[in-house]
């Protein structure tokens, strides 16, 4: 059932918003240049390795010694304003489409962080990746690692199908309200480097 409202939904969203998808992929393309998607392999269902989608937020800046910059200064203006309304998210409807993800989920981290969790933070990984979650609607990247895990392990052990509606209609306010963008002195937030803390 989960994956049949998935599929219908994100069909929709991608039929309706077919023309601001066009223009987000036009200015990122004139902006920023090739490629217009960011690609790079998340943890999936059981930690099965995909490769997740995104609009490109970066420019592709480098030190003298050919080193990317940081990301405070990588993000572009139009980078910013994608990230501000979840613009860049849009692709990641094409992941779902794919099987890879659900709408609501655990967000997919680093497949760097996976060899730092414990075994109850790999909980998070016995349902596919979203592209919102419970840790988003309590949060987003406002809140610490470990409140971010206790919630997605919540959200795992809870899981039916009026908990999704919920999300994704709380969802769309914090969109609206462009709450818990981003970790104060980060762009998101800083990397996670694992925990004591047994949830």
């Amino acid at each position: 059932m989960k994956r049949i409202m998935d599929l219908m939904i994100s069909l929709i969203l991608l039929i309706l918003f077919f023309p601001i998808i066009i223009l987000v992929a036009i200015a990122v393309r004139l902006k920023m240049g090739s490629p217009i998607l960011f690609a790079q392999q998340r943890p999936g269902l059981h930690g099965k390795p995909f490769y997740l989608y995104k609009f490109r937020t970066m420019s592709n800046l480098y030190d003298e010694q050919g080193n990317p910059l940081s990301d405070e200064k990588r993000l572009s203006g139009l980078g910013k304003f994608l990230r501000k309304y979840s613009l860049d998210e849009f692709p990641q409807l094409i992941n779902i489409v794919k099987g890879e993800m659900s709408l609501v989920g655990p967000r997919p981290f680093l497949m760097e962080y996976l060899s730092l969790y414990t075994k109850d933070q790999m909980i998070r990984h016995n349902v596919k990746p979203g592209i919102t979650g419970w840790a988003q609607v309590n949060g987003r990247n406002n809140i610490t690692w470990e409140e971010k895990f206790k919630l997605d392990i919540w959200y795992v052990e809870n899981y039916n199908h009026l908990l999704d509606l919920k999300i994704l209609f709380l969802t769309f306010f914090k969109v609206i309200k462009r709450e818990g963008i981003s970790q104060q002195g980060h762009v998101t937030m800083e990397k996670f480097k694992g925990s004591n803390e047994v949830m």
